[in-house]
């Protein structure tokens, strides 16, 4: 039997990434995004249709508690379950402004996307987990993508780096409250990973690239994330929960 593992933001970049790597690990796939399943038909039948994935697609925000239920409903009616989690869905300002002139409008669709969404979603998924047979050697997991921004500051996105601190404090509360249901819970840190999200910017970060900010000089790339959620995912994490990975470079280091 297969597991099934829903991917939210699934769609594009380190999502798409991670349905990719989790499909060729053997599971069901479902992505929830929110663009309408015609935009993404090709690659979905080039990476999932054509090579025979039990596949499900649901479109969806994050942040609408109604197209939260809708994802789990369609999710057990097509599999029946839920094994894995990974909440990869996440936003950044639509304008990067300096912290001072940030506003209430813009902070808070960040976080009833990135933080609100994705707790309320856990808290949804996670019940249905306790109540599901146990035929793997754990009853679930949940991954959380998170980022670099959890602890490092950017005063242009003020909002962004809180959602991305609270979501690691998610990863904690639902570690400590699931263990003892045998769900296990993580979060993977991208850094400067090379997607749409950060093409604003990609001026900036080739110059942080080339003065050796990064001990790993590259780009991060979407199919870094996938392997490590991947890792995140599987059977040989059974006694790891409430902890997380850089996929960094080693940004995170520091240095003299």
């Amino acid at each position: 039997m297969n597991k099934t593992a829903v991917i939210t933001g699934g769609s594009r970049g380190i999502g798409f990434a991670i349905a990719r790597k989790l499909a060729m690990e053997g599971c069901n796939i479902v992505v929830f995004a929110t663009g309408p399943l015609n935009k993404y038909k090709d690659k979905i039948d080039e990476e999932f249709n054509k090579k025979n994935v039990p596949f499900l697609y649901v479109q969806g925000s994050l942040s609408d508690k109604d197209d939260r239920e809708k994802l789990l409903r369609e999710t057990l009616e097509r599999f029946g379950r839920i094994d894995i989690l990974v909440n990869n869905a996440g936003v950044a300002p639509l304008l990067r402004k300096d912290l001072l002139e940030m506003s209430g409008e813009s902070y808070e669709r960040v976080m009833s996307i990135n933080a609100e969404g994705t707790f309320f979603l856990t808290q949804q998924v996670a019940k249905r987990m306790i109540l599901q047979e146990k035929i793997f050697p754990t009853k679930g997991h949940i991954v959380n993508v998170g980022s670099c921004s959890a602890e490092v500051s950017s005063v242009s996105r003020g909002e962004y780096c809180i959602s991305k601190a609270a979501v690691s404090m998610i990863t904690k509360l639902f570690a400590d409250r699931l263990a003892g249901d045998d769900i296990i819970v993580n979060e993977i840190r991208p850094g400067v990973i090379h997607t749409d999200m950060v093409s604003a910017v990609e001026e900036k970060y080739n110059r942080l690239i080339s003065e050796g900010v990064f001990p790993i000089a590259r780009w991060g790339e979407p199919e870094d994330v996938a392997e490590m959620v991947a890792f995140f995912c599987s059977d040989s994490v059974r006694y790891t929960t409430g902890n997380y990975v850089d996929v960094d470079g080693g940004f995170h280091i520091r240095r003299l």
